[in-house]
């Protein structure tokens, strides 16, 4: 197999240059991060959850007029987007208080809030992502007034819809981040849906009990991250109802295959 050339490497996934001009190779990492990489781990199997988690929203999401990055999955843990040029925003939509927002303004977590809530950071994990506002974007050009018109258009479409996709499979989504690209077509860009969907950036709460289906379970060490991500797929329909989970552990299911046969 020809050797690709990586492009970058994140904290949770690995872009490689695609087969075609304009496009990139997504991998999904099982590598877990947390407060800006200050705590790290591995959530066996995540990198495979994740790819198809983002893989469903981003198709959704397509089909009601979002346009996205997402070209189609190509395996378990790899899919074909578009290359864009990422806008240096981690864009913050909020439904219901928690983590920083309760934290720095002291609403008890849970909170609904009154309004749905758009907060923006500037991406530099050197400087911890900061909470800007939109004169700092303008200020500093990260942004045009017309890409942020249709950033913030988009992250309150994508916020409606899906609060009601999860709301239908008795999930609260608390909030969620997002990242946005420029797609070039000659001088002329468009800004586009990038990045991921997945539990690694969204606060996903059950509708009854207030268990936590996402990230937090490993950044405040509740442990069971991994049945977490499960639950959300399987929920989605994305996972079988009684599927023996440990085929997302591949070297698990192997030896245990193994096992089986010997």
């Amino acid at each position: 197999m020809a050797r690709r050339r990586q492009i970058y490497e994140g904290k949770a996934k690995i872009l490689y240059e695609g087969p075609e001009p304009g496009t990139i190779i997504q991998y999904f990492k099982d590598d877990a991060t947390a407060f800006n990489a200050q705590k790290k781990g591995t959530i066996s199997g995540k990198g495979v959850l994740n790819n198809r988690i983002s893989e469903h929203i981003f198709t959704l999401l397509g089909q009601i007029g979002v346009p996205t990055h997402f070209i189609r999955r190509l395996n378990m843990r790899e899919q074909l987007v578009r290359q864009v040029e990422i806008v240096p925003i981690e864009v913050v939509v909020r439904n219901v208080a928690a983590g920083s927002l309760s934290k720095k303004l002291g609403i008890e977590e849970g909170t609904q809030l009154p309004r749905t809530l758009i907060e923006y950071c500037y991406k530099d994990d050197a400087l911890g992502d900061p909470l800007i506002s939109e004169e700092h974007i303008a200020c500093f050009g990260w942004a045009t007034q017309e890409e942020m018109h249709d950033i913030a258009d988009m992250a309150i479409r994508i916020n409606d819809f899906m609060c009601g996709l999860f709301a239908g499979i008795g999930i609260r989504l608390i909030d969620f981040k997002l990242e946005f690209g420029r797609l070039f077509d000659g001088d002329y860009s468009r800004i586009i849906l990038a990045d991921e969907i997945s539990p690694d950036g969204c606060r996903l709460w059950d509708s009854v009990t207030n268990e936590k289906l996402d990230k937090d379970r490993f950044r405040r060490d509740l442990g069971g991250e991994v049945e977490a991500y499960q639950e959300v797929a399987r929920r989605l329909g994305l996972l079988p109802e009684g599927l023996d989970t440990t085929v997302l552990d591949l070297d698990t299911h192997r030896k245990k295959r193994e096992k089986e046969e010997g």
